[in-house]
């Protein structure tokens, strides 16, 4: 739990990272956390390794991982072999397990509709993840709302294009954004 009482060092973007090239890209920028997403599992352990060289935190979409299971087996293979900061997942069984074992993590929830915020608001109350990662991240009152409701730090991610938009998400109560918008990344991580 001390991991997280200040989140994220105060890093206003979370760079979304798809690939080695960007993780690269992101190594040029003062920061130490990130989110690597769509990746084979036989590449995680040399990414990681890599990632911890640099001294980067990086987090993990667990549901974006090929050839892994997004489920509870699958999430205490990742923790307990690859050991990420954190792990990210749309699904409860994943973040329970992660809680379990002691882990850092999102609850990624998409807010479609008014019935998709009530679900994720009760959702977030029994899973209890450490963050909550709304999306779309352009939404600033479900920011507001998922933020107060729950007591989490919200993390915005999808959609986000523009500098005013990283800027609507943080005056909403956003604790940073997750972007692979490099532009983003230069005007707020400089």
């Amino acid at each position: 739990m001390d991991k997280i009482k200040k989140p994220f060092d105060g890093q206003v973007i979370l760079p979304a990272i798809r690939s080695m090239k960007d993780f690269d890209k992101m190594l040029k920028f003062p920061v130490r956390y990130g989110v690597f997403l769509d990746m084979h599992i036989s590449m995680l352990p040399s990414v990681f390794d890599y990632a911890r060289k640099h001294d980067r935190c990086m987090f993990l979409h667990i549901d974006l991982i090929q050839g892994l299971a997004s489920d509870e087996f699958g999430s205490e293979y990742i923790c307990q072999k690859i050991k990420p900061y954190g792990a990210m997942s749309t699904k409860s069984t994943v973040i329970k397990k992660v809680r379990q074992l002691g882990g850092v993590a999102t609850q990624r929830t998409f807010i479609i509709d008014s019935n998709a915020m009530e679900r994720s608001i009760q959702l977030i109350k029994k899973t209890d993840p450490n963050y909550v990662e709304v999306l779309p991240g352009v939404v600033p009152k479900v920011i507001t709302r998922i933020a107060k409701e729950t007591g989490k730090p919200v993390i915005a991610g999808g959609l986000i294009e523009s500098i005013h938009e990283v800027e609507q998400a943080i005056d909403a109560g956003a604790s940073c954004v997750t972007t692979s918008d490099v532009a983003l990344w230069k005007h707020f991580l400089t």
